[in-house]
């Protein structure tokens, strides 16, 4: 190469002086020239190549662009960005490669997935080229070859999934598909990014299935909640009534706890009352010496008004057998005080304390 560029060299120059200045000049502004829109005049497509720049021995390549120069027709080096000198006849600029990223339109398609719904799919890839020599002699057309790769390649990967599959893991499908694509294209010299999936749609009676298990789902949750809320509010009713009752039956049970209390302090007031009372009489009966006859004069009245009572409160009547003697009548209750000794009356007082 070295010595082919030596050779090269005194021709080059006689060639360039021979020139005159105004085509040197026009050969110069040749090599800016751009398309009408501002986008660079040499894409990648094969069939463009009859735009490919000529040979005016000086060129200016683009930045980001590589150029593929062919002398008498084998490959002999790539041409960077900045000025370029070429030998006249013997070199020619075979191809032009972007090495910007590019983003290509992949063409809707048909696919079938693997519960059998045909899904019509279009998507957008995203590529650029890391080795202009594959880039140009490793495939023909390296556009058209990476639109079909990712088609075939898409609906390899949507066969082997379910639709509903699809509709939620796109971003897990995209980046199958990518991997997919760069294995297979790693001798194109070119570089998949990313793979877009861009629009995905169904048949029209799937998509009312689908529509119609939305909705039965909405309805189902609708259904649900509202059970839920009903639950709840049954629990609610239910918990506050059991409150309510055990509020109840805890104030029915105080109730009768203090009720039971103040009967019990009656009681026992009343004993007391009672016992103080037989304290008294038996210390009257005990000091006074007419206290047994007092006493049996009270016991006495006592037996009288007693059966003058029982006519008035009851029907039933119950008389004695001395009702006609009523000094027998006196002189028995007299004996029952009789019978009792000193020593009853004695305990009596004892017990009275005891009560006190």
């Amino acid at each position: 190469m070295l010595a082919a560029r030596s050779l090269t060299k005194a021709p080059l120059a006689r060639t360039l002086t021979a020139i005159p200045s105004k085509q040197l000049v026009t050969m110069f502004a040749r090599s800016f020239t751009n398309t009408p829109n501002g986008s660079s005049p040499y894409q990648l497509n094969y069939f463009n190549k009859s735009r490919l720049p000529t040979n005016t021995i000086i060129r200016f390549v683009p930045q980001q662009t590589a150029w593929i120069v062919e002398r008498m027709g084998k490959f002999n080096r790539i041409l960077e960005p900045g000025l370029a000198i070429l030998a006249p006849v013997i070199d020619k600029i075979q191809y032009v490669q972007s090495l910007k990223e590019v983003a290509i339109e992949v063409p809707s398609q048909n696919a079938i997935t693997f519960d059998n719904v045909t899904l019509e799919m279009d998507g957008v890839l995203y590529y650029k080229v890391v080795d202009a020599y594959k880039a140009s002699y490793g495939v023909e057309d390296a556009q058209y070859a990476i639109i079909q790769l990712a088609q075939t390649t898409m609906r390899s990967e949507i066969g082997q999934m379910s639709l509903d599959l699809v509709l939620r893991e796109r971003t897990a499908l995209n980046t199958n598909i990518s991997t997919s694509i760069n294995e297979a294209a790693k001798d194109w010299g070119i570089e998949v990014l990313r793979y877009e999936i861009r629009d995905i749609r169904p048949p029209v009676n799937v998509v009312n299935s689908m529509n119609q298990v939305v909705e039965k789902e909405r309805q189902k949750r609708a259904n649900i909640l509202e059970s839920e809320g009903l639950k709840i509010s049954e629990i609610n009713i239910s918990e506050a009534h059991k409150q309510t009752e055990i509020l109840k039956s805890e104030a029915e049970m105080s109730k009768r706890v203090n009720l039971a209390k103040g009967q019990a302090e009656a009681i026992l007031m009343k004993a007391k009352a009672d016992a103080e009372s037989i304290k008294l009489v038996a210390d009257a009966i005990k000091k006074n010496e007419g206290g047994k006859d007092a006493v049996s004069l009270q016991i006495a009245e006592g037996y009288v008004n007693a059966f003058s009572k029982l006519a008035k409160e009851t029907n039933t009547v119950i008389l004695p057998a001395s009702l006609d003697n009523l000094p027998k009548m006196i002189t028995s209750g007299m004996n029952i005080y009789n019978s009792i000794s000193p020593e009853t009356l004695n305990n009596a007082k004892e017990v009275a304390k005891g009560s006190s």
